[in-house]
């Protein structure tokens, strides 16, 4: 199949893209807009959207003929504003899940997520509870959690096969006082459990049915970003994981754009810096722009609103825009070349 150089997504009527997800077999696009699924085939023509969603869908991803995503209800700004945009006036019970959608059925514009049998979704409980708690000093949300967003599908952290799991990443509060919100958090779940728990979502009475606690629990230590991995991506033939920020405030790190979790490092187990307990933590590959932090990554500016790895060097990456009508995003195809020691992004002619 030929994957063009350009996709324009069309114009929506929503808050930013927050993702974009590829059906390499059957040439169709996905993109979340936030409140709205979209679907298009390869040429940018619209085959459907999924509506009804009042809350934020993040970062999603495409496994085994399903288009995940992460979903979050919350009474913070993020939730008020997606209200407030779609001319909401409801209480807000927080909640967050992993959305899972029968995309085969997407065949026209506006259907209901709760109401065409298009969608379900895995209470995620382990979320919920951190961003309740309170840190050892008794600042809320522990961890800075502020839900989630980043997610994608692969093998066990250090592993290049194997079972698949699905893994997903903690939304963080930007805050430049505490030290206690320095790394990106990640949970991993086995997609079998996931489906099996998943149930239809009614926004007025949210379910709480889903896995009891995630397979893993993992830390990258990257400094603060804000809102954390906005979009997470495993690269197959690499065997590296890419996470795309908005780029952080704090100034004794680089504060980069893009930082890639090395895939040939198993997990650790030790102190956490900044934190007065223990846990797993993975090693970030060496990057061109670094500090005395010990934290490198990239200054490549896009794939916080979009980023799909074919499983080789090629990627998709979202451009996001926006006029009078709404936003929209030209997705572009890259590649990510390796001279000496820097790797980079290029755009395909």
């Amino acid at each position: 199949m030929l994957f063009p150089n350009h996709i324009f997504s069309g114009v929506y009527p929503t808050p930013h893209c927050q993702g974009i997800a590829l059906d390499m077999e059957y040439g169709f696009l996905y993109y979340s807009f936030t409140t709205t699924l979209v679907k298009t085939d390869l040429e940018g023509n619209l085959i459907g959207t999924v509506d009804g969603l009042t809350g934020h869908l993040g970062c999603i991803a495409f496994w085994n003929g399903r288009v995940y995503g992460s979903l979050e209800y919350k009474n913070d700004s993020i939730g008020r504003y997606i209200h407030k945009h779609l001319g909401l006036d409801e209480e807000i019970t927080d909640a967050f899940y992993c959305a899972i959608f029968d995309v085969d059925k997407i065949d026209r514009v506006g259907m209901s997520a709760s109401g065409d049998g298009v969608m379900r979704a895995a209470f995620l409980k382990e979320v919920l509870d951190d961003f309740h708690s309170t840190s050892a000093e008794g600042l809320p949300h522990h961890l800075g959690c502020s839900g989630i967003d980043g997610m994608t599908f692969g093998p066990a952290f250090g592993k290049k096969d194997g079972k698949e799991q699905m893994a997903v990443t903690y939304g963080v509060y930007h805050d430049e006082e505490r030290t206690d919100n320095d790394h990106q958090v990640i949970l991993t779940y086995d997609p079998e459990e996931l489906l099996s728990t998943a149930q239809p979502l009614d926004r007025h009475h949210p379910h709480v049915s889903g896995p009891e606690k995630p397979s893993g629990k993992y830390f990258v230590f990257t400094g603060n970003t804000d809102w954390g991995v906005q979009n997470f991506e495993y690269n197959r033939f690499t065997g590296d994981w890419l996470m795309a920020v908005y780029p952080g405030y704090k100034k004794e790190y680089p504060n980069c754009p893009l930082y890639i979790v090395d895939g040939g490092k198993e997990p650790v187990f030790g102190n956490l810096k900044g934190l007065p307990e223990e846990g797993y933590q993975l090693t970030l590959k060496k990057g061109p722009v670094g500090n005395a932090s010990g934290v490198s990554g990239w200054r490549f500016p896009y794939g916080s609103t979009g980023l799909y790895s074919f499983g080789d060097s090629r990627y998709y990456l979202s451009h996001d825009g926006h006029n009078d009508e709404g936003h929209f995003t030209d997705v572009y195809l890259y590649k990510f070349k390796s001279d000496s020691d820097e790797m980079y992004f290029e755009r395909a002619e």
